[in-house]
């Protein structure tokens, strides 16, 4: 039997690539409204929205809030007129973002072992028809139990009701098997931890832990995930399928 039989999984930037379809998504949005699309000006719009979401998992806005100011603070960023369109453009946004189910390099491959041995569930804080769009698109839900999304539990992470949710939905009992994996250590480690779940911070890119926020463990590739979550039988059986797991829950 796995260590950890249930995983909480975020979407964007660990099984996603959220930075790629932001992008692409950021670009048709600035062509559309024929504004510029240089480097600058996508590095300025990821700059203000990530401040944003920080905001969000601090608790100091709410998410509606956040798609009613980004755009027009972008603007001001930019040094441009908003003339009353930043929330118009906040949405044609989204509808672009929808459009882009970009996976991470391995992510189905990760999820086809872990799904022999775990019951895999996605906790997400996007926007809910964006999230369920690029999840229902990318492959994703074949391996996954369950798909859970701030907009509709009414709980955005780090608030641990949104993990009490997903396990109460999954019939997950036994929380000392429960593992919480993401990329933001503000929103997806700061809230397992505040439900007293084991958590693992899924850092593909090298960065620096400046927050204080201190996982249990930390990880640079979804075969490391493997170490974690599995016990050594199941570490000698990687690839052979159908051996779908009996959950100790």
């Amino acid at each position: 039997m796995a260590y950890y039989t249930c995983l909480l999984l975020d979407a964007d930037n660990t099984l996603l690539d959220f930075d790629a379809a932001e992008r692409q998504a950021m670009t048709d949005t600035l062509m559309h409204y024929e504004l510029p699309y240089d480097e600058a000006a996508l590095d300025t719009y990821h700059s203000v929205n990530r401040q944003l979401w920080d905001r969000l998992a601090k608790g100091e806005l709410s998410k509606n809030k956040l798609f009613s100011i980004r755009f027009g603070q972008y603007l001001k960023a930019m040094g441009l007129p908003d003339n009353g369109k930043g929330r118009e453009m906040n949405d044609y946004y989204e509808d672009q973002l929808s459009n882009h189910a970009d996976l991470l390099p391995g992510a189905l491959s990760a999820l086809h072992e872990l799904a022999e041995v775990a019951t895999l569930a996605i906790v997400s804080n996007g926007a809910y028809k964006v999230q369920k769009s690029r999840i229902g698109a990318s492959g994703l839900e074949t391996f996954i139990d369950g798909v859970y999304i701030s907009e509709k539990i009414g709980a955005t992470k780090p608030n641990p009701k949104i993990y009490e949710a997903a396990l109460r939905d999954l019939g997950i009992t036994n929380r000392s098997r429960v593992l919480v994996v993401g990329d933001d250590l503000l929103a997806d480690i700061r809230g397992g931890k505040n439900a007293g779940l084991d958590t693992c911070w899924v850092n593909f890119t090298g960065a620096e832990n400046t927050t204080g926020i201190e996982p249990k463990y930390t990880i640079g590739s979804y075969e490391a995930l493997y170490q974690i979550v599995m016990e050594p039988e199941e570490l000698d059986n990687i690839g052979v399928r159908n051996r779908r797991h009996m959950n100790d829950q």
